[in-house]
């Protein structure tokens, strides 16, 4: 499997999933921070307690963003490099169709062609 398709199939549909269930568990967090607040006979260590919470949720919702980000630009990176392949063939085919006699000394890669991608 590419680096392209594992992303696409596994990393990123994946990276997305964690983010959903870690949307459900902020709002059971946040439940929780709402009744131990209201229940506490000492608020100040409730809400002390609510602050640690919040800021460990930040900071797991950012890392997650984090991967779920490096993984796209990975995608965008594999894409950039495939589109400067396929410009470079075209303008090899272009050369070619300009001087025939050249079209013994060229050697122009043939793809196959993956999820409306061309790949070498």
């Amino acid at each position: 499997m590419s680096e392209f398709q594992q992303l696409m199939q596994d990393s990123i549909p994946s990276a997305r999933d964690v983010l959903q269930e870690n949307y459900s568990n902020l709002l059971k967090v946040a439940d929780y921070c709402d009744s131990n607040y209201e229940q506490a006979q000492d608020k100040r260590k409730a809400l002390e307690e609510t602050m640690a919470f919040t800021v460990q949720s930040l900071a797991s919702v950012t890392y997650q963003i984090n991967n779920l980000a490096r993984n796209i630009l990975k995608i965008f990176d594999l894409q950039t490099t495939h589109l400067q392949q396929v410009e470079a063939n075209v303008c090899s085919i272009e050369q070619v169709s300009k001087n025939p006699a050249s079209a013994d000394t060229m050697k122009i890669p043939c793809g196959r062609l993956i999820w409306g991608w061309i790949f070498f």
